[in-house]
């Protein structure tokens, strides 16, 4: 699919759908009535007349062309008070039109862009349009692999975005280059962490890993188990242990000539969790096939850094592992030592993310790092905190957790800041090693911070635990039910966001 961005009448072109953006208040109605014919925003006054269609957030209006409107179908969505219309409601509009385009099978598709000076005043025209774009391919988005019948495929192959003004054309269409980088690595994303467990493997995600860095110009390095007991990640083979498919450790590089800073951003791995030796109930195990979706984002994340030319230094480490129980998985009551010479006391081998971690943050520090960022779905405890909506975040570094929290507000991709006191270290001490794997009952998603802390040493660090972000249990507006895709649109808004 195409989207471009142009300044056309819709009077002079035909379009299978054309959709915009309808408020409560007349007055901020102006832009969109005067780029319609005469006679649809007749029609669409008559709608109003009758009260079937006001303009409230959530109600739609479809009407239907005819010798004097050549496009097929007008769907206007409403958008509410155009005080309270964000960057986040042009998304949702952008993504109700698209998803109408393809329930209609539509081909061609228009969407027009609200020109009102007053809706969303100091949001440059590429900032909408990259929100739009991303809107449009994201709310296309399906997995539907495996699927031999009732398969809703996208047929919408170029989509417009309708200007008043043409000389917002170039901004527009800049916007929509970063949408679409950044859009098609999210589904890139949602695609890894869909797929199911007997696809992929540590061995097949680093194949992806492999295959992106060479498709965008990435260095990529692969650590197989031999290399990775060699270097004593302890952790990564302690995990992996139990499964037939050994573990791989995945390293990504983006390296501009010029680089402002280095970043390292590491994400959980795990391409499937049992639970091992302490198995999880069944209830919902196959979910699990989801606890790499940090390390998808990772992947994703660089993939758009690269295609998106930012001039930093980023490095992505992305430890694969699967969690199987078997006779030679770690046992509770096992020690492991990891990267950086520490040990761990495994309580719970299904707090297994954490142990693969300590030896992924222990590594990162060879690149000597302005900050470390982490990706993980690490606890059911941030769920049950922060629910769907948010992710959990927590560090030694305020300045990149406010930076986050902000690029996290734009892209729509939340955080939640929770505390990392120093009591909460008491919960993880062990009486056989430095530290244990799990701290009981309480705070269980801080307490897997303070275990991540002590694998950081002296750099900067933010953990970004995205647990219940990852996965959603129904659709939204342009995210589907399963993997979100969550971490790459909150990253690159915040790597672009540096100064």
């Amino acid at each position: 699919m195409k989207i471009t961005a142009e300044s056309a009448s819709l009077s002079s072109r035909r379009w299978d759908i054309v959709g915009g953006v309808f408020f409560d208040t007349d007055a901020a109605n102006t832009g969109l009535l005067a780029q319609c014919p005469p006679a649809l925003a007749s029609r669409i006054g008559r709608a109003k007349d009758l009260k079937d269609f006001s303009g409230k957030k959530d109600e739609s209006l479809l009407l239907y062309g005819d010798a004097d409107l050549p496009s097929d179908r007008f769907f206007i969505t409403g958008a509410g008070a155009p005080n309270d219309f964000t960057l986040e409601r042009l998304r949702a509009a952008a993504a109700v039109v698209a998803k109408k385009a393809k329930a209609c099978k539509a081909t061609t598709a228009a969407f027009i862009v609200p020109s009102d000076a007053a809706i969303l005043p100091g949001i440059s025209g590429e900032d909408r349009a990259q929100a739009i774009a991303e809107a449009i391919i994201l709310s296309l988005y399906s997995y539907d692999s495996y699927k031999t019948k009732d398969k809703k495929p996208n047929t919408v192959t170029r989509f417009t975005l309708l200007l008043e003004d043409q000389s917002q054309a170039a901004q527009f269409r800049k916007g929509v280059a970063s949408g679409t980088i950044i859009a098609n690595a999210v589904s890139h994303v949602r695609a890894l962490a869909n797929a199911p467990g007997a696809e992929i493997y540590p061995a097949t995600l680093a194949d992806d890993a492999r295959t992106t860095a060479r498709a965008c110009g990435l260095k990529v390095t692969i650590f197989d188990r031999k290399k990775i007991e060699s270097l004593g990640m302890g952790g990564i083979i302690a995990v992996g242990s139990g499964s037939q498919h050994e573990p791989r450790f995945i390293i990504l590089e983006h390296a501009p000539r010029r680089p402002q800073r280095t970043i390292v951003l590491v994400g959980k791995g795990v391409t499937f969790d049992s639970g091992g030796i302490s198995i999880k109930p069944s209830a919902g195990m196959g979910e699990m096939r989801m606890d790499m979706h940090g390390g998808a984002s990772v992947i994703g994340t660089m993939e758009a850094a690269a295609r998106l030319h930012l001039p930093i230094r980023i490095i992505g480490l992305i430890p694969a592992v699967e969690n199987m129980p078997s006779g030679t998985a770690v046992k509770p009551g096992d020690i492991v030592r990891h990267y950086n010479g520490m040990t761990s006391e495994v309580d719970n081998t299904d707090a297994e993310g954490r142990l693969v971690l300590a030896d992924a943050l222990g590594y990162a520090s060879n690149y000597a790092p302005d900050v470390i960022i982490d990706l993980a779905t690490l606890t059911g405890a941030c769920v049950v905190a922060l629910g769907h909506h948010a992710t959990g975040m927590m560090g030694t570094d305020a300045q990149t957790m406010e930076a986050l929290k902000a690029a996290g507000e734009k892209s729509y991709e939340r955080v939640w800041q929770l505390p990392l006191f120093e009591e909460y270290d008491k919960q993880i001490k062990s009486d056989v090693a430095d530290v244990k794997n799990v701290g009981g009952r309480w705070a269980g998603a801080i307490t897997a911070g303070a275990f991540l802390k002590n694998f950081v040493g002296a750099h900067q660090w933010v953990h970004l635990d995205i647990a219940g972000t990852s996965y959603l249990e129904e659709a939204y507006d342009y995210i589907p039910k399963g993997a979100s895709g969550v971490g790459v649109r909150l990253l690159i808004e915040y790597m672009r966001s540096l100064k």
